[in-house]
């Protein structure tokens, strides 16, 4: 039996207790929605493990869109020769809300898994349940 490694669940948005079955329906940039399972199809782990579970997700959301909008910012500054006008004030606006429209579904996606797999302390891995 192969395990499945930790990288490899955090990147493909795995259950935290199985590594098996998937977090989200539909795919990260598709056109069909995207949506959290209720349960896991492997292990039956409940993904909500309290009402209103998800809302500490908007924390790890908004530190990731943070470091996203600091993060376009300075490349903006950088690809564009140090131009800092008032004129290029529309330019790093223009790049900073597209990259966060653009990274909207990705941030939906991870603060979700990294909040499953990394915040909540009560959530473990089980190898029972790495099973194929």
């Amino acid at each position: 039996m192969q395990k499945t490694s930790k990288l490899y669940t955090l990147v493909h948005g795995k259950c935290p207790q199985c590594r098996r079955g998937d977090i989200f329906t539909g795919s990260l940039y598709g056109f069909n929605l995207q949506r959290t399972n209720t349960v896991c199809s492997h292990c039956a782990f409940r993904f909500e493990i309290e009402p209103g579970y998800f809302y500490a997700a908007m924390y790890v959301s908004y530190a990731m869109n943070c470091a996203e909008m600091i993060s376009l910012g300075v490349a903006a500054y950088i690809l564009s020769g140090g131009w800092l006008e008032f004129e290029s004030f529309w330019l790093y606006i223009t790049v900073i809300f597209s990259g966060c429209l653009i990274l909207a579904p990705f941030n939906y996606r991870y603060s979700r898994v990294i909040l499953l797999h990394w915040l909540t302390p009560k959530v473990k891995y089980n190898a029972y349940y790495d099973k194929p």
